[in-house]
């Protein structure tokens, strides 16, 4: 394994890696890396500009090899986000307090990490035999609504009954949280949760419509784009899952996301005014989420509407069989360098 710093602070540096490695001041783009090679860059002294430069240079360059960033400052704001991009490695200013030096077996899983996230690190439940996948298997024949019928979340009357996607969302470790950590840390850290599941929905537009303080509820428009969105994001989380807890929950156990998505008709109300709200659709998915949906996992309901996975994940699905009797269908499920949850 080569590893290479992309630096004009050598001397900074030269502690916190190995002997073997390589300080590079050259172009990054003239660079040829192999796989099993990892590439740092850093990126201290570098404007916001020059970030994003360099971060979509060192992603084009390194398509084969694993790279991470360097950031003793704290100049990247979202750190998680870095994994959604492809990163392998973070070495914040958390890092340069409490360490120096790499350790070895960070290095090791840090170049491992690429494997996982280009998918040779999935296992999977057995499949019924010659499935193929969402193409095949979540066909409902349900449609969308014309796109008119939703007017934007300001212009919702209260009353109003129409379709909408509902993504349930809960955090599960290897033992309750709320009596790991207390009542008081716990709602702290539902808080951050939520939080960041607000920020990681913002593009399907996903408003968070009920919190009941363990877990939460969106509404997503009733628009196949919205669909899409919210599951492509919630791959993203399942995947990250481990740098997730600790970049942006602050945790240091094992955690793991629960999604579910359902679909149906509700008669609308705002946030914090949904009361005692009856609704088959509401009821369902709010036992899909605890009862039947696993930690690791995005499980859809057979009542969600053709077009609403995005084609590029159409074969990461498989059946899970029926759950009151309504099919369902969830994500391959991802393992990890090192146990997690």
């Amino acid at each position: 394994m080569g590893i290479y710093v992309f630096t004009k602070k050598e001397a900074s540096l030269k502690k916190a890696f190995s002997k073997d490695t390589e300080f590079v001041s050259g172009a990054l783009a003239k660079q040829k890396f192999k796989d099993g090679d990892i590439s740092y860059i850093d990126i201290s002294g570098l404007s916001a500009a020059n970030i994003k430069t360099a971060l979509t240079l060192l992603k084009k360059t390194c398509k084969s090899s694993s790279w991470g960033i360097i950031d003793p400052k704290g100049s990247i704001k979202d750190p998680a986000a870095l994994f959604f991009e492809g990163a392998a490695d973070y070495l914040g200013p958390d890092f340069f307090k409490t360490s120096k030096a790499i350790d070895p077996k960070r290095l090791k899983t840090a170049s491992q990490w690429r494997s996982i996230l280009s998918g040779s690190g999935e296992t999977a439940k057995a499949e019924p035999k010659g499935s193929k996948g969402t193409s095949e298997l979540i066909k409902t024949g349900i449609k969308l609504p014309s796109a008119s019928l939703f007017p934007g979340w300001k212009n919702m009357k209260t009353g109003k009954t129409m379709p909408f996607y509902l993504l349930y969302c809960s955090l599960q470790g290897q033992v309750a949280l709320n009596s790991r950590f207390g009542e008081k840390a716990y709602a702290q850290l539902h808080q951050r949760f939520v939080a960041f599941l607000h920020q990681n929905f913002q593009d399907s537009e996903g408003l968070i419509w009920m919190d009941s303080g363990k877990d939460c509820l969106f509404l997503l428009p009733p628009k196949a784009k919205n669909a899409e969105a919210a599951v492509l994001s919630c791959v993203r989380m399942l995947i990250s899952a481990p740098l997730i807890a600790v970049e942006a929950l602050s945790l240091t156990i094992p955690v793991n996301f629960i999604f579910s998505l359902h679909y149906g008709s509700i008669s609308y109300s705002p946030p914090g005014k949904t009361g005692t709200l009856v609704s088959d659709a509401v009821n369902y998915v709010f036992h899909l989420g605890p009862k039947k949906a696993e930690p690791g996992r995005l499980t859809v309901s057979g009542e969600i509407p053709d077009g609403s996975i995005p084609r590029a994940l159409e074969n990461f699905f498989v059946s899970a069989g029926e759950f009151e009797g309504r099919k369902i269908w969830h994500t391959k499920k991802f393992s990890y360098i090192k146990p997690w949850l």
